[in-house]
């Protein structure tokens, strides 16, 4: 009779390892998928302040593609947090000397064949900035990513295993004309690939590229950044950044309006 019963003894002993195991499983799965899942937050903070710093300075050209002409101007841009940005373009000599100062909400720029500066109405917020892909609105906008946008993991119908991709709808409060962004950054790093904007609608109205790597003392971040508007056939506007300096002293009087009309 007691060799049945140290049999039972075992045979329960055995089976309550055997349910702790697979206990186990799930719980080890779990801790593995919480420690390798992406941080949502901190890939929407590092796109929203890829570019930005407390001051940047930096020399770009912009070149502008449309079916019937092409350009690029060359400028020095100067920016202060996310309320302050000075743009002068330097070349060619047909636009050289062209400025726009951007302070808050509040935005101008100079012409200088009529030597005057003109206040951007609201009216003229939505038109191209120097006939680019750029709008006005683009340069004035203080919107944030993290603070305006709700965020979330999606899987776009074209989602590769080396990206991940983001979908921010801007809060009922922002005044974000969007109605929807995507992004995808590269699953390693989370520096960005592209962005897809779409109006109220769903309609893809607008892809921003964001290409070529580089490091700018202690930021490394695309150099080239690409917009192709989805409404306009053959137009395309590429920024190059050539250099920059991040985070140096800068002169308050660079974002002034008696700043506009100087020559250098």
């Amino acid at each position: 009779m007691m060799k049945p019963r140290g049999k039972t003894r075992d045979g329960l002993q055995g089976l309550k390892v055997w349910l702790l195991l697979m206990l186990a499983v799930p719980l080890c799965v779990s801790g593995q998928a919480n420690e390798t899942a992406p941080d949502v937050e901190a890939i929407v903070k590092k796109i929203d302040q890829l570019y930005r710093s407390e001051t940047s300075h930096a020399d770009m050209e912009m070149h502008i593609f449309t079916p019937h002409w092409e350009r690029t101007l060359a400028m020095t841009v100067w920016t202060e947090g996310m309320s302050k940005t000075f743009i002068r373009i330097t070349a060619p000599k047909k636009e050289q000397g062209v400025a726009t100062l951007r302070i808050g909400n509040e935005m101008w720029n100079y012409l200088p064949k009529t030597n005057k500066v003109m206040k951007i109405p609201p009216s003229m917020m939505m038109g191209s900035w120097m006939g680019s892909d750029f709008t006005n609105d683009d340069l004035v906008r203080e919107s944030s990513m993290l603070n305006d946008y709700i965020y979330q993991l999606t899987t776009p119908e074209d989602a590769t295993p080396e990206h991940l991709y983001i979908q921010l709808v801007p809060k009922e409060e922002s005044p974000i004309v969007w109605g929807k962004i995507v992004a995808a950054v590269q699953s390693d790093d989370y520096m960005p690939v592209w962005q897809r904007f779409y109006d109220e609608k769903g309609n893809l109205m607008r892809v921003m590229n964001f290409k070529e790597i580089k490091t700018f003392g202690d930021k490394i971040a695309p150099s080239v950044m690409e917009i192709i508007p989805q409404n306009k056939e053959g137009h395309k506007t590429v920024v190059r950044w050539l250099n920059a300096t991040f985070d140096s002293e800068i002169d308050d009087k660079i974002f002034t309006r008696r700043n506009l009309q100087r020559r250098r």
